[in-house]
């Protein structure tokens, strides 16, 4: 990779879970604008680049100093598409011969506490990795994923990996869930399978305080919290 990297913020308006979320002030600014903020201060990007079908989002978004070239259409802004196609769609659209970027970074709104720092120390990895494609996770902590059940017959449980219940949790290999923080993929990659979800996919670990998805107002109370921990002028570096 050369260096010309292209970010994609994916952003669309019609949030169910939290109405208007990407918008919503957190601590007194636009939840997207704290992804902008990360993708700008990085200093990593010939592009910064929302993509959404909200004219509101489009315009705090241009403010913050992001580009927003166009519009998503309806079909890729539903409640069903997955969001990497969004991000293939804004590849496609600014670089449809393919020579303009070398590699492309998605950056999830609902993912504020992710730095600058954090998406540099990222594309170190992805740079000095080599693989296809790489996504940021983090650990799972004091929920242990290995003792999940599940309700069967009103409030019967049933163990999902039986063969695990029993095991103490240091016996058991480290998991990891998948947080929007930052993904990486080469262009090319995008271009052609249209997802970050490839054969050979890395894995970026980030401390689950700057790993935060903000899906639900808990989610949303525990960022507050989180935002609020941090020294003055530590919103995105």
């Amino acid at each position: 990779m050369s260096g010309r990297l292209l970010a994609v913020i994916p952003a669309r308006g019609g949030s169910k879970r939290i109405p208007g979320k990407n918008v919503r002030p957190l601590a007194g600014r636009p939840l997207i604008v704290y992804s902008i903020a990360a993708a700008l201060d990085s200093g990593l990007f010939s592009d910064v680049v929302v993509s959404t079908d909200s004219e509101e989002i489009a315009a705090i978004a241009r403010r913050a100093g992001a580009r927003v070239p166009f519009l998503r259409g309806a079909e890729l802004a539903d409640d069903h598409t997955p969001v990497s196609t969004a991000t293939w769609d804004a590849l496609r659209r600014l670089d449809p011969d393919g020579t303009r970027y070398d590699a492309v970074a998605q950056l999830m709104p609902n993912c504020p506490l992710r730095t600058a720092a954090d998406v540099v120390a990222s594309h170190e990895a992805f740079h000095a990795g080599g693989a296809d494609a790489q996504i940021s996770v983090c650990r799972y902590g004091w929920l242990n994923p290995w003792w999940a059940m599940r309700f069967v017959e009103g409030d019967v449980l049933v163990p999902m990996l039986e063969e695990r219940v029993a095991e103490r949790s240091q016996d058991q290999p480290d998991l990891v869930c998948p947080t929007g923080a930052v993904w990486w993929v080469r262009a090319a990659v995008l271009c052609a399978q249209q997802t970050f979800h490839v054969a050979g996919r890395t894995g970026w670990l980030l401390p689950w305080e700057r790993a935060l998805d903000i899906d639900t107002f808990d989610d949303w109370r525990l960022a507050e919290v989180l935002v609020a921990r941090r020294p003055t002028g530590a919103t995105t570096s």
